[in-house]
């Protein structure tokens, strides 16, 4: 059994910026289930959106999010969020990122959709591991700080306090390699693990993202807020071999315009904004496109602007096209939209503190009020940093619940599993069942169909859970499993259209915004 003072699970940017704080007061223990690096941090490109320029401003950044989030966002979080953006852009840069500069050495600032101003801070189009880079630099330096990597956690260790109240005390942890489960006691524990992308069947999301820490905090009974609003990126490359590779919205904020297959620049038609409208209108507007034509894509042309100034600006995402035989100087990119941000998750206060004492959550397995129906483009980092540092300030103001005894993992008479082919079935089908059940586009009959089957599947998987040694493939299974009954769950439960949820029975709004609070007083099983 191990002691910590901070217990970390996730290693990317708010993890980290957390971390390198905390290590300040005491010992600090950061859990990351692959490499430190491969999570979503390291793939973003667009960058960290803040009031950074000399004809923008704190109203401006604050109204572009409210209309994007259509009534759901916390005024008071907004303007805290925004309000702290500037400043800690400048604190990345005194800890080594790099952000693009102008000729006159003024941040060269991008603008997406969404904005009405550019504010985007970025490093070309690589800002994402830029920013992972400097941060894992700065903790693997800090003498408090320890990483625990290829390790994932199975479910929080929990207790009472004298009044009743639920209390985290760490986590039990598997090392991938041993296949060993160990108990990591700590003051607090602060879930940083991202999203949950790995739902559904098409992602910009990295194979890491299958809403581990939005199961486990619901297993333990914290609050979870808003999962209905799975943002959906309009544009990844649609390439057999591209995987989930992300076409950033920084390229229609340059002028990139998006057509069909004929050539026709269809958003025009959808929105003021046109191919700059916020995400959940493109993405909706171009799976209907599809829907309708029977396409496999729709395309991004960027073969009207400067082709040096293209590369220059763009050059990870103008490598791997080339890789795949597009070049995006001459060529239009094909895209379709993909499963990319959750704007729900873990219900927190504006200091990270979830309804669980001693369980903290930042990032994006958080639901801070910030982002509303729909993110709005490079709110993520921002938000990662600020409650990151907001979540630090408070560690001396936590009293940590410790028992004098933790028990150890008992598996009981599990053995191990010689049917590998369920787990990957059971995948196969969430994914699937999700992709066209609880996708862009939603109704009332798909979503009862969505519920009855994951309903089975779920029954499958605690079989096997409780008869099978715990894997980490089986553990990422349970987990995905979870969060497509939370998604499937909020979406049912909320009866109009806002945002990211569009539901072909109700396609109207409601006049009074509400959020989706599901906790497992009230909610799903938690098995």
């Amino acid at each position: 059994m191990e002691t910590t003072r901070s217990l970390v699970i996730g290693s990317g940017l708010a993890g980290l910026y957390f971390a390198l704080q905390a290590a300040d007061h005491g010992p600090v223990l950061i859990v990351t289930k692959a490499s430190p690096a491969d999570g979503s941090t390291s793939v973003a490109q667009g960058g960290v959106a803040a009031n950074l320029g000399p004809d923008d401003s704190d109203e401006s950044h604050v109204a572009d999010t409210l209309r994007v989030g259509v009534g759901l966002c916390r005024e008071d979080i907004v303007r805290l969020t925004v309000a702290n953006g500037p400043r800690h852009v400048r604190r990345l840069i005194e800890l080594g990122v790099d952000f693009a500069r102008g000729a006159d050495g003024s941040l060269d600032l991008g603008r997406e959709g969404g904005h009405s101003e550019r504010r985007v801070a970025h490093v070309a189009d690589l800002t994402g591991q830029a920013i992972q880079q400097a941060l894992l630099a700065r903790v693997s330096a800090h003498p408090n700080v320890r990483m625990l990597a290829n390790a994932i956690a199975v479910d929080l260790l929990m207790s009472r306090t004298p009044d009743d109240e639920r209390a985290c005390m760490g986590a039990y942890i598997l090392d991938r390699a041993t296949g060993h489960i160990d108990r990591v006691v700590a003051d607090h524990v602060v879930l940083a693990a991202g999203g949950a992308g790995q739902v559904y069947r098409y992602t910009s999301n990295p194979g890491v993202s299958t809403g581990d820490s939005i199961a486990m905090a619901y297993r333990a009974g914290a609050e979870i807020a808003n999962m209905e609003f799975l943002q959906f990126h309009p544009t990844l490359l649609a390439h057999p071999y591209a995987k989930s590779f992300l076409i950033s919205e920084a390229l229609r904020g340059e002028g990139g315009e998006l057509r069909t297959a004929n050539g026709t620049a269809f958003m025009k038609d959808v929105h003021p904004r046109g191919s700059l409208a916020p995400r959940d209108v493109v993405a909706r507007a171009i799976d209907m496109h599809l829907t309708r034509s029977g396409e496999e894509s729709v395309f991004l042309d960027m073969t009207h602007l400067d082709p040096v100034e293209v590369v220059e600006r763009f050059p990870g995402i103008h490598r791997r096209c080339l890789e795949l035989g597009i070049d995006m100087r001459e060529q239009w990119i094909p895209v379709v939209p993909g499963a990319h941000y959750v704007c729900g998750g873990i219900n927190v206060d504006s200091r990270g503190r979830s309804s669980v004492r001693n369980l903290l959550a930042i990032g994006e397995n958080a639901c801070t009020g910030l982002h509303g129906a729909c993110r709005l483009a490079s709110n993520s980092l921002l938000e990662a940093l600020v409650f990151a540092d907001r979540a630090a300030g408070i560690l001396d103001e936590l009293t940590p619940v410790k028992p004098t005894t933790v028990d150890p993992w008992e598996p009981g008479n599990a053995v191990d599993s010689d049917e590998a082919v369920v787990i990957r079935q059971n995948w196969e089908e969430i994914r699937g069942l999700m992709w066209n059940y609880v996708g862009i586009v939603r109704s009332d009959r798909r979503l009862e169909r969505a519920r009855r089957r994951i309903e089975l599947i779920r029954a499958e998987i605690r079989e096997y859970y409780w008869d099978c040694l715990v894997t980490p493939e089986l553990l990422e299974l349970r987990n995905i499993a979870l969060v497509a009954h939370l998604i499937i769950e909020s979406a049912r439960r909320r009866t109009e259209s806002r945002g990211l949820h569009y539901n072909l029975d109700h396609p109207g709004r409601l006049p009074s915004p509400r959020d989706t609070i599901i906790s497992i007083d009230d909610g799903p099983s938690p098995g």
